[in-house]
Formats: C-alpha cells, sequence, structure tokens
C-alpha cells in the first residue's frame, strides 16, 4: 500500500472541524452557566473567567509535554488523543448538571488539548521556510470558517435548548477524530524525530528552551501581551455585548460569524499575498497595531453596529499571527519544533489563564457602580493598553532589520 503523503489539506480540515466544534459553544456556555448556579450576568462573569483559567492551566502544565511526544513518537497519535478527549469532554458539559462538574470537565480537556500545538509543529513539518507564512494563514482561514460556522450554528441551537450545541460540538470532534483514525497520515519521519528529554516536556524547561533564541522568546513575550487581550475579549464578549447592546445568542452568534468570516478572507487569502509584500516583520507590528486600535474600538463602541467597524479592523491585524509564526519556525530545528510549539502553547495558557480573570473582573467592576461612572467597555479598553506593550515589545525584538 501507498503511503498517503502528508499534506495542509488534512491539518486544514482537523483544524476546521475541531474550530467548529468549540464556536458551537461560545454563544450559549456562559448562560449554562446562569441556568446551573442562577443569578445574574454579574454572578456568571467570574465564573466564566475561572473555567476558562482552569482549562488554560491544565494546558501549560501539559502542552510541552504533548508537544515533545509529538518530536519523539510523531504528530499523528498525540493529535488522535487530543481529539477524542475534547469530543468526550464535550458529551460531559452537556450532561454536567452543577458548576462543580464544569470544571472537573474543563480539567479532563486541558490534559488533552493539544489540537492546536501538534498541528502548527505539523505545519512548519509540510511546508518549505518561503511557504511558511501561507501555511499558517491557512491555519487561521481554518479558524476563521470553523468561526462562521461554530457560533452562528450555537445561537441558533442554543435557542432550541441550550445544551444542544454541546452535543454537537461531541459529535463534531468524535468525526474529526475518525478522519484523523483513518485519513490524517504522519508529517514528521522517523529519521527526522528528537529524542525525548524531560527537560524539554516540563513548562519551566521548555520556556528556558525559548531563550536559546532571542528572536522567539521576543515574538513570544509579544504574543503573550497579546494573547492576554484577546482572553480577557473571550471570556466578557457574551456578557458585555448582552448588557451593553441587549445582544441574546443569536446576535452573539453573528458577531462571532462575523470573526470568522473576516479571518477566513484575511488569512485564507489575503495574507498569502500581504505578507510577501510588505515582509513577515512590518506585517507583526502592523497587525498588532491594528489589534490596539480594534481592542479600543469595542470598548468605545455605544452602539451594537458599532462592533462591527472594530471587527473590520481586527480581523485585518490577523496578518501578524501567521508572519510571526513563519519567523519562529524558521529559527527552529526540525527535530525541536513540537517543543518550541508546546512551550509557546504554555506561554499562551500563562495567558489564558490571567486574560479571562482580568478580564472578567475588570468587566464586574466597569458594572458594578463603584467607579463612580458608567463604563461597561472597561475591560476592552484594558485590552488596548495590553495589546499596545505587545506591540512595543515585537518592535524592540524586531528593531530596525528589514526582511
Amino acid at each position: 500500500m501507498t503511503a498517503r503523503t502528508p499534506a495542509l489539506s488534512f491539518i486544514f480540515l482537523t483544524l476546521l472541524l475541531d474550530v467548529l466544534g468549540f464556536g458551537l459553544l461560545i454563544p450559549v456556555a456562559p448562560r449554562l452557566i446562569q441556568e446551573l448556579q442562577g443569578g445574574t450576568e454579574q454572578d456568571a462573569a467570574p465564573i466564566v473567567g475561572m473555567l476558562a483559567a482552569t482549562y488554560a492551566a491544565m494546558q501549560f502544565l501539559f502542552a510541552p509535554m504533548l508537544g515533545a511526544l509529538s518530536d519523539r513518537f510523531g504528530r499523528r497519535p498525540v493529535l488522535l488523543v487530543a481529539l477524542l478527549g475534547s469530543g468526550l469532554d464535550y458529551v460531559a458539559m452537556a450532561l454536567a448538571p452543577t458548576v462543580p462538574l464544569l470544571f472537573v470537565t474543563r480539567v479532563i480537556n486541558g490534559l488533552s488539548g493539544a489540537s492546536i500545538t501538534v498541528a502548527s509543529a505539523y505545519i512548519a513539518d509540510v511546508t518549505t521556510p518561503e511557504k511558511r507564512a501561507a501555511g499558517y494563514g491557512m491555519m487561521g482561514a481554518a479558524f476563521g470558517l470553523g468561526f462562521i460556522l461554530g457560533p452562528l450554528a450555537g445561537g441558533m441551537l442554543g435557542e432550541i435548548d441550550i445544551r444542544l450545541p454541546f452535543y454537537v460540538a461531541a459529535g463534531l470532534t468524535l468525526c474529526n477524530w475518525l478522519y484523523g483514525m483513518f485519513v490524517l497520515p504522519e508529517s514528521l519521519p522517523k529519521e527526522r524525530r528528537g529524542d525525548w528529554s524531560w527537560s524539554r516536556a516540563n513548562p519551566v524547561g521548555a520556556f528556558a528552551g525559548l531563550f536559546e533564541h532571542p528572536r522567539v522568546i521576543g515574538l513570544a513575550a509579544a504574543g503573550f501581551f497579546a494573547n492576554l487581550a484577546q482572553f480577557g475579549l473571550h471570556a466578557t464578549w457574551v456578557l458585555y455585548t448582552g448588557h451593553r447592546y441587549g445582544w441574546g445568542p443569536r446576535e452573539v452568534g453573528f458577531s462571532l460569524t462575523a470573526v470568522g468570516l473576516g479571518a477566513a478572507i484575511v488569512q485564507g487569502g489575503l495574507a498569502r499575498r500581504v505578507i510577501p509584500a510588505l515582509g513577515e516583520r512590518t506585517s507583526v507590528l502592523l497587525g498588532l497595531a491594528m489589534g490596539v486600535i480594534a481592542y479600543a474600538g469595542y470598548g468605545l463602541a455605544t452602539q451594537g453596529w458599532m462592533i462591527y467597524a472594530a471587527i473590520a479592523v481586527a480581523t485585518l491585524g490577523g496578518i501578524a499571527q501567521p508572519a510571526a509564526q513563519a519567523i519562529i519556525t524558521k529559527s527552529v530545528e526540525a527535530s525541536r519544533q513540537g517543543s518550541v510549539q508546546g512551550a509557546l502553547t504554555g506561554l499562551q495558557c500563562v495567558a489564558q489563564i490571567i486574560g479571562p480573570l482580568v478580564g472578567s473582573w475588570a468587566f464586574t467592576l466597569a458594572i458594578s457602580g463603584r467607579l463612580g461612572a458608567d463604563v461597561p467597555g472597561l475591560s476592552f479598553l484594558l485590552g488596548s493598553v495590553l495589546a499596545a506593550v505587545g506591540w512595543m515589545v515585537a518592535a524592540f525584538v524586531l528593531g530596525r532589520r528589514v526582511d
């Protein structure tokens, strides 16, 4: 039998189905928390933040290990474990009768949630250096398409039954697992695999390894601040738009569909032309600057329709991520891609722990009346400041060097 050839189309479909499952839950997860515990949006906000932080804490501990395992044993088996764990977790979330059991499901999913880490290494395996930015743009396009269909369907299904999107997400993710089991080929040949090392498999050792590459650690730090802003937005988007504009699951689904459509257009097509034309360094800085503007726009928008203008700016800023990933992967040898991607995921998870806690705290403070003024967009304005710090770090590390 002829071996299947690894190709971006395989990993694209894997990521698309994975994001579809995740996107289904975004419009309804905060509402499920309110249903289980009772109370108001203000009461639910800290729980939303803590659930996100729990998931991120588990990924922080185990993403470097799974990345190192993929360097040693290949990408495919680790990816399959991640997908199976996510599918079973969605079933458990749908059945959870209490908020504490939701925390248990987040722990389980965090343990197995390495799909993005391994997919990033997979792309580095199967692309040439000059085409790597386009490869990571394809990854962003998969996320975008997933968010076109996922939140829109999640909002509509949530109108029928608040738990129905969880069951649908489980079905999609388990279908994705079956696809990987029977179709997805291995991307890392045995002769290119590295040795297993506990020093690279634990979070501390994995982070230390990033310092071997100055540009990698600098861009990782810039991404950390940008991710703080992004994950703060994730934790408060449903609550903020419900409080300020009276949006329900359907309206939230439409807004996130717009995010996904923009990401699919920009990262799936525009990035392939813009990044080579501008250069990777300029693309990183320009994209991060647009993020600063977008977060300020979210926080200052006085009417719901204005959110869509900020979304347009934010999606154009999506050129930063594939450009930064291209720079990072060019700095790392093939046998270390999984370890480095695991470390980057771990650092992202630190932001995913802190960002939702800070974002939900800022939102709760903004609507509590303790500030003496109504500042409902405080969490997004804070996100704009954090994104600006990320831009400054990136500008420093990239210097004035031209691609």
